[in-house]
């Protein structure tokens, strides 16, 4: 990254600055008078001797060792006089940066669920952002170890506590175990919660952590979406109508063979209703026949449309409709007899 000639060194710089690498140390030089500090865009500079922090510079530029950078060192002061013989001084370099890492779950997370012993095996993706939150615990923890940091390692600390995380997050938020991702932003902000405290014992804080899908086992998904089909079922007259208003506006031959089908399914619909009114209608009653009546005076009614007819009459005077004559019965043996007769045929019974 760095690369110093000598004993001496004229240049303090991170010359392969590199958006993947979190800190890079300088060290194991000694700083002459006429040396200068670079901070580039997007760095900080933290001055460390003896183990001590000594100083932090956050605006970028290039600054001369000795008349910039000494005066501000707090136990260096007294190196402005007399600094000829060269001053062993670390500095530490600090992309200053965001970061950006896609994660995802290597193995199934088995997710506790009602009538599965071993728990639902879910798979999921996504992203997560940190920057450096605490120099001082980076250096402590990490830094005094170490020549530099770098993103993937901080993703391989990440990954190795995610699976447990994950799971408490999910069983904490998730609710419904199969509408996961409508839960995906509350259970990613618990994952972030979680990942946080654990990489502030490294100096770093976690700023996001994005869900972009969740993932079933094969059986499952087919159970869900062969629900999701019932569900769709129930409201089909819908569906139907609106696929068939797509294939329509998309034209050619699927939409000439979608709007013949469509004026096929109007015509049964229509013959339809047809049918439902005619079974759902009231039947018409006929008008019943109004039967032939004998008054006490002799005579009769009249067959067709019920008016009473004048004795001897033999159609009737309002419909034309023939007359039946009106019988009676003799007195002496009940015979039928008709009314015009003066004896009974059966015993001869004068009537």
């Amino acid at each position: 990254m760095g690369i110093f000639n000598g004993q001496f060194s004229n240049v303090v710089e991170w010359e392969e600055f590199r958006d993947d690498v979190i800190f890079w140390k300088w060290h194991n030089r000694e700083i002459k008078k006429s040396s200068r500090l670079i901070i580039r865009p997007g760095q900080d500079a933290i001055a460390i001797h003896n183990g001590k922090i000594e100083g932090i510079f956050t605006d970028e530029g290039n600054y001369e060792i000795e008349s910039e950078i000494i005066p501000f060192l707090s136990s260096l002061k007294g190196f402005r006089f007399g600094f000829n013989s060269g001053l062993r001084l670390e500095v530490l370099f600090v992309n200053t940066k965001e970061f950006t890492v896609k994660w995802g779950t290597k193995n199934a997370i088995n997710i506790p669920a009602p009538g599965l012993p071993g728990g639902m095996p879910i798979r999921s993706f996504g992203t997560f952002s940190f920057k450096i939150d605490d120099y001082i615990t980076l250096i402590d923890k990490v830094a005094g170890v170490k020549e530099s940091f770098t993103v993937d390692e901080v993703k391989e600390r990440v990954m190795s506590v995610l699976d447990q995380v994950f799971m408490r997050s999910i069983v904490k938020e998730g609710k419904d175990m199969f509408n996961l991702q409508m839960n995906a932003t509350a259970i990613g902000n618990s994952v972030r919660e979680d990942l946080d405290m654990q990489l502030l014992k490294l100096g770093l804080t976690v700023t996001e952590f994005s869900i972009a899908n969740f993932s079933y086992p094969e059986e499952i998904q087919t159970h869900i979406n062969k629900s999701a089909a019932a569900g769709m079922v129930g409201n089909m007259d819908q569906y139907q109508r609106v696929a068939t208003a797509d294939a329509i506006g998309s034209g050619g031959a699927a939409g000439e063979a979608a709007s013949g089908a469509m004026g096929m399914a109007m015509g049964m619909a229509m013959a339809g209703q047809m049918m439902n009114q005619q079974q759902q209608a009231p039947p018409v009653r006929q008008p019943a026949a109004v039967p032939p009546s004998t008054h006490h005076n002799g005579s009769v009614s009249c067959p067709s449309c019920g008016i009473s007819l004048p004795a001897g009459a033999k159609f009737c005077p309002d419909c034309g409709a023939k007359a039946v004559a009106a019988k009676k019965f003799c007195a002496e043996c009940g015979a039928s007899i008709s009314s015009d007769s003066k004896f009974c045929p059966e015993c001869g019974t004068r009537g």
